[in-house]
């Protein structure tokens, strides 16, 4: 059984391909960490062209998803995974941070995800099954499957042995270990390259002044 499981919803699955097929997620899921799954909400519809959206009531430009795919989408996988909160991805939505991801992974191990579109979703849907909407910025995307990618690479790393070295995910930026502040900057050889040195302190082998010089420097 996978430590954390994603249930994709998308009319454009092929954006996942390489995404999910490479680094540390492709490990992830080949050593059976995670679990992701593509559904194409075109699959879902019960019109004879697949049609998925439809224009706005009331007016305006753009198109809304209609509501019957995601219904039965959802639904169906609900019957399998009764605990996973349907999350839908909006500029509207709460901002995903550090602290609200290490929350959610505290208290979810499934996770379903809509990838809007157009003017976004009908309302209905939002108001029926959708727990909640997190947003990655204040910007306009053209769609939910970059938000929902950003969302299973956060939450993936969050993941026991996702990242191979339990400590890993615990000293970065944003992490409480370091007071919720950005990184201190790092290193590696050459010491000395094109004139530009490595601090003194990283080379001594010191490891309370280490400490400190990186406590000095994040921002």
């Amino acid at each position: 059984m996978p430590h954390a499981q994603f249930h994709i919803l998308t009319i454009f699955p092929e954006m996942f391909q390489g995404f999910l097929n490479e680094s540390i997620l492709k490990k992830a899921q080949g050593n059976g960490l995670i679990e992701i799954t593509l559904h194409n909400i075109r699959d879902y519809s019960t019109n004879k062209h697949k049609k998925v959206d439809d224009t706005p009531y009331g007016g305006g430009a753009g198109m809304v998803f209609t509501p019957q795919p995601l219904f039965d989408c959802i639904e169906a996988i609900k019957k399998k995974t009764l605990e996973a909160p349907v999350i839908y991805l909006s500029p509207r939505g709460m901002r995903l941070t550090q602290v609200r991801a290490e929350k959610l992974n505290k208290k979810f191990d499934q996770f379903i995800l809509i990838c809007g579109h157009y003017e976004g979703i009908d309302q209905r849907v939002i108001d029926s099954l959708v727990d909640f909407e997190l947003s990655i910025g204040d910007y306009v995307l053209s769609g939910g499957e970059i938000p929902a990618m950003v969302f299973v690479d956060v939450m993936s790393r969050l993941v026991p042995e996702v990242l191979g070295n339990a400590e890993s995910h615990q000293e970065e930026s944003f992490s409480k270990r370091l007071g919720r502040k950005k990184e201190y900057p790092h290193y590696t050889k050459p010491a000395n390259f094109r004139g530009m040195k490595v601090p003194d302190v990283l080379l001594g082998g010191h490891h309370a002044e280490i400490e400190k010089w990186r406590r000095e420097h994040l921002q």
